[in-house]
């Protein structure tokens, strides 16, 4: 016999079902309340406690520190697999055997020229453009541009819809960059791998031989695992809520990388330079800004350090400082913004403080610290962020059309003015 909730309203008793997820998490569904009750509904600002969806691609444990894919452990997909794989597991379920990895990234590579007619939608834009906003309004163009992708049905058009965002989002975030920094866009060269073909779309420089840096691939590779999806959080949660209404794929996406856009989401990287360039204007005194953070009295906050849902430590902070190590090492970058972020790091490490309330360096930490030391314009972090969460938000977009999932329409509790008179405008 399964469990039962009882919530008892005004001396009322009503029953729910209880749920139990595949790792033991336990909800009570109350999809029924409102029904019978007659109105009654529950109220959870910012949804800390209520759970949109069943899904099975990730498992994310804040308490123990656990992040895994269709299973997969973050830690073996980083040290054994690559993006591309890892992006075919989230979104179809399992690992691909060598003969489908490769007619996947034939697919997606089939699929990665961009119209030329998008550059005029570009120019648009002026230089001081911010990249994310850049990105959703090309992302969302590319509809116009691909409209097969926009109402799809069965598995074949969904496919094609995925292998072709896949192949042309790289581009599209490389002429981001590019625009910004009045470089010639390029198309990538199809030889390449998905990440190193990344790689020399983003630092291919028009008057000089490109050489491939394979510690900076490694780097790269790993971020972008590290990010590809992170459960419901708010941009997630956006595609979604966005795909409900049977919008597109392309649409969907675009209103992501909207949400991601927000400094307490994905720009939290960028705060983190944005702090290190304070500390460093300030003198660069990393021993006064660790006990400014620790002062209860100071506005300032230390950013890069704990997270709002692993409680102990961030497992791809784990995996990611070794790679911040090796490119710090390789690349050599005499950069003193860097040097401050190391000093904190090794503080932080080591101070009862932070230790005691396990406010370690997180993922936001280190990859700020990769992408500065490759050259990345600090407001172009949130747009890798972007690249790399691609393949969650598809992986999520798709399960929540394939088990056909009705449009979001969350309730609220009315608090504003009961019925009152229509004044005309002259007794006003």
């Amino acid at each position: 016999m399964s469990e039962i909730a009882t919530i008892e309203i005004d001396g009322e008793k009503y029953e729910f079902p209880v749920i139990k997820g595949a790792e033991n998490e336990v909800a009570i569904d109350i999809k029924a309340l409102r029904g019978a009750s007659g109105g009654v509904i529950t109220l959870d600002p910012g949804f800390k406690n209520t759970g949109s969806c069943q899904s099975a691609i990730t498992y994310l444990d804040g308490e123990q520190g656990i992040l895994r894919y269709r299973g997969y452990a973050i830690e073996d997909l980083a040290e054994k697999g690559d993006f591309l794989e890892t992006a075919y597991a989230l979104i179809f379920g399992d690992l691909p055997d060598a003969a489908t990895l490769t007619k996947f990234e034939a697919d997606i590579k089939a699929q990665s020229h961009v119209d030329e007619d998008v550059k005029k939608i570009l120019d648009g834009f002026p230089k001081t453009a911010h990249p994310m906003g850049v990105l959703a309004s090309l992302t969302s163009a590319l509809i116009a541009f691909n409209p097969e992708t926009e109402d799809v049905e069965s598995d074949e058009e969904m496919y094609n819809a995925i292998v072709t965002i896949l192949g042309k989002f790289p581009v599209l975030v490389s002429w981001a960059l590019r625009k910004k920094q009045g470089l010639p866009l390029d198309y990538g060269d199809d030889s390449l791998g998905y990440v190193e073909n990344i790689a020399k779309l983003l630092f291919k420089k028009p008057n000089s031989e490109y050489k491939q840096n394979d510690i900076v691939i490694n780097a790269l590779d790993k971020l972008l695992i590290l990010h590809a999806d992170h459960e419901q959080n708010c941009s997630t949660s956006t595609v979604r809520i966005v795909g409900s209404s049977h919008a597109g794929l392309f649409a969907s996406i675009s209103a992501g990388i909207s949400a991601l856009w927000g400094p307490l989401h994905g720009g939290a990287n960028q705060a983190v330079l944005e702090m290190l360039e304070a500390i460093k204007e300030d003198g660069g005194d990393t021993k006064k800004y660790m006990a400014k953070a620790k002062d209860k009295q100071d506005p300032f906050r230390l950013m890069g350090f704990g997270h709002r849902v692993y409680k102990n430590f961030d497992p791809r902070a784990t995996i990611i400082k070794v790679a911040a190590d090796e490119v710090l090492g390789d690349l050599g970058v005499a950069d003193p913004v860097l040097d401050i972020a190391k000093g904190l790091e090794q503080e932080a490490l080591n101070d009862e403080y932070f230790v005691k309330r396990k406010l370690y360096p997180n993922v936001d930490f280190y990859s700020g610290i990769i992408y500065r030391a490759m050259g990345i314009p600090t407001d172009m972090f949130t747009v890798m962020f972007a690249l790399g969460r691609l393949p969650g938000w598809i992986a999520q977009w798709r399960e929540m059309r394939l088990k056909k999932e009705p449009i979001g329409r969350p309730r609220q509790i009315y608090t504003g003015e009961n019925h009152r008179p229509f004044t005309d405008l002259d007794k006003r």
